[in-house]
């Protein structure tokens, strides 16, 4: 089998990349730096003897490296069983993307967002009735306070890092539903959950202010889980029979659980699916028949 785990070099996305390569599967770390990804592939290997492990270069604040990524993985005529969408940023001053796009919205969500569009043709070859390919997409319970402005996607009327993030995050949710319902109605192969890792100790809480820094050391290993505890349900949802076909959930603790209340909202969801295939340039009616 060939995964997928976006942001798989450090933090969660390390050992759930370690964790699929160690269940015997072709994974390929997708990030933004070689470094850090060589790095990964090298201690994976170390320690790894089932499964293979590789490094391809994905910047997903910028649509072209999207595009670049999935024609360079396409060539290789790989089949892609399981897509991880784990990468992200979170409270980060207010920065554009390449495309000027609002960092948080335009890394996490619209990034994610045109790689699953561009794959989601291989998921669908891949995939079989009997073990569907598999779309997982870490969200947070941060998306419970997001609020969804589809007049100001980028947040430029008023700019907020906390809000910018959540919306970002509830984004994610409200795009994984709608794309299960299309996948549904269509009958192919392919299932869609989403995963809220909790709170996580990882590298992501570095844009905090040196206050909150201060506070949060001395209890972060009471109050947070590592970064293994918090990939153990994005790997649940990758890898478990137990989640065979089975598709739209958001989980917790290994758990389905309910998302926020307008997560559910399906005139919400096209809405959001429309503007957002207009940002990245993808037909709105074409989500990967071809």
């Amino acid at each position: 089998m060939v995964a997928i785990v976006t942001g798989g070099a450090k933090g969660m996305g390390y050992e759930t990349a370690r964790h699929l390569t160690s269940l015997g599967m072709h994974v390929v770390i997708a990030g933004n730096s070689e470094e850090e990804g060589l790095a990964a592939v090298r201690k994976i290997r170390e320690e790894n003897s089932k499964g293979k492990v590789e490094f391809q270069f994905l910047d997903l604040s910028s649509l072209k490296s999207v595009r670049q990524f999935v024609r360079m993985f396409k060539d290789r005529r790989l089949p892609l069983h399981i897509l991880v969408n784990n990468a992200g940023v979170m409270l980060v001053p207010e920065r554009q993307t390449e495309d000027g796009f609002e960092l948080h919205f335009g890394l996490n969500y619209l990034g994610h967002f045109l790689l699953t569009n561009l794959l989601l043709d291989t998921l669908k070859q891949s995939g079989s009735h009997d073990s569907c390919a598999r779309v997982v997409t870490v969200s947070s319970a941060t998306h419970y306070v997001g609020v969804l402005n589809l007049e100001d996607l980028q947040s430029r009327s008023c700019y907020c890092a906390h809000g910018a993030y959540a919306q970002s995050k509830l984004a994610l949710v409200l795009f994984s539903y709608h794309l299960q319902q299309k996948l549904t109605a269509g009958g192919f192969p392919v299932t869609v959950n989403v995963v809220d890792p909790g709170m996580v100790n990882t590298d992501l809480y570095q844009n905090l202010c040196s206050p909150a820094q201060l506070v949060k050391r001395p209890v972060a290993w009471l109050l947070f889980r590592t970064p293994a505890e918090g990939a153990s349900t994005a790997i649940y949802a990758a890898a478990s029979p137990t989640m065979e076909g089975v598709g739209g959930c958001y989980l917790y603790n290994g758990q389905r659980a309910q998302s926020s209340i307008i997560s559910y909202d399906e005139d919400l969801q096209a809405q959001l699916w429309r503007q957002s295939c207009t940002l990245v340039s993808f037909p709105v009616e074409d989500y990967g028949e071809n």
